[in-house]
């Protein structure tokens, strides 16, 4: 089978986003926020099959030491799904050697990282390729809110309630202020483990700056009778899907379960606009018990030479070692 890539400078956005399995984090939005959060360059390339097209690769290329990087995604980009956008029909699984020798090839890159909604774990071992589990829990929005609501674990119903009854308030927020008050709200939930946020209250501006114009994200806080902010929550949405990509709350108020009537509000709103599906970023019992069902997926690497692949299993591991050392001392 012939398979080929073409670099695209100039996508058609609109051409992209038109794709049954697109998700937000391949659109313009989107990999701008990463480009600007990470020095990252914008990669788009065509894909051709049998010298028919076939569809697109989306991924950003960074620099890590010297050494060009194709990530779609990489590990710190809060991104989760990038890959491939493919017509029916179309294996995926064969078109990850050619798009490696493409990347090491006219790219010059030394290490590919992927996570593609539609790849196996049994379809990357079959090449050899490295890879590890990525956990996450999904929830069916696509039932009246009654049944949504009934799916839920009964402890979480309560919360709900509770909440309710408490004169907890949701809204949705738009104001300046916003990534500040949730970074802060943040700083406190890290604090708790002894631990620092991974990011900068920088990456939360940068990130309503790229979608908030888009219509694609939702800023909520919750309040309590006093008018206090007891909790926040960031959830954009794209093509039928809502993202839980960031919540915090003070632990001071954490008993009027603040944390669960935004996430309630959450998945009403997007419902109500169209999502049918909660992706929720991650396992768990947190996130199981909005009534989710685990999800599995591989995020798979592969590296031009051996050394590569060793440089980065030890950057990462370091990384870890230093994030609980610093954590310690906060």
């Amino acid at each position: 089978m012939r398979i080929s890539f073409e670099r695209q400078l100039q996508p058609d956005w609109s051409e992209l986003d038109r794709f049954a399995d697109r998700t937000l984090f391949q659109t313009r939005p989107w990999l701008d926020f990463v480009a600007e959060a990470h020095g990252a360059e914008v990669c788009v390339l065509k894909v051709w099959v049998e010298s028919q097209p076939a569809g697109y690769f989306t991924g950003l290329i960074i620099t890590k030491l010297g050494l060009k990087i194709l990530g779609a995604p990489f590990p710190g980009w809060t991104t989760q799904y990038l890959g491939f956008n493919l017509i029916d029909g179309v294996d995926r699984s064969v078109l990850l050697e050619p798009l490696a020798k493409f990347a090491f090839g006219e790219l010059n890159c030394w290490h590919l990282e992927l996570m593609d909604r539609r790849l196996t774990a049994e379809q990357v071992l079959s090449l050899g390729w490295k890879h590890r589990l990525f956990e996450n829990t999904e929830v069916d929005l696509s039932g009246t809110e009654d049944e949504i609501f009934a799916n839920m674990k009964g402890s979480c119903r309560t919360s709900i309630r509770k909440a309710e009854k408490s004169g907890v308030v949701v809204e949705a927020a738009s104001d300046d202020q916003f990534a500040d008050e949730y970074y802060r709200q943040l700083t406190e939930v890290f604090a708790r483990q002894n631990l620092r946020p991974t990011y900068g209250v920088e990456r939360v501006r940068q990130l309503i700056k790229h979608l908030y114009p888009s219509g694609r994200l939702l800023l909520i806080r919750a309040r309590n009778a006093d008018g206090e902010c007891l909790a926040t929550g960031i959830y954009p949405a794209f093509n039928g899907t809502m993202y839980f990509w960031g919540g915090a709350s003070l632990r001071q108020f954490q008993i009027l379960q603040p944390n669960e009537a935004i996430q309630w509000f959450a998945m009403r709103y997007w419902k109500e606009r169209g999502m049918t599906v909660c992706d929720m970023g991650g396992g768990g019992e947190y996130k199981t018990k909005y009534g989710g069902t685990p999800l599995i997926l591989p995020w798979c690497r592969h590296s031009r030479c051996g050394w590569v692949g060793m440089a980065r299993e030890l950057a990462q591991r370091s990384h870890f070692a230093v994030r609980r050392v610093v954590g310690r001392s906060f």
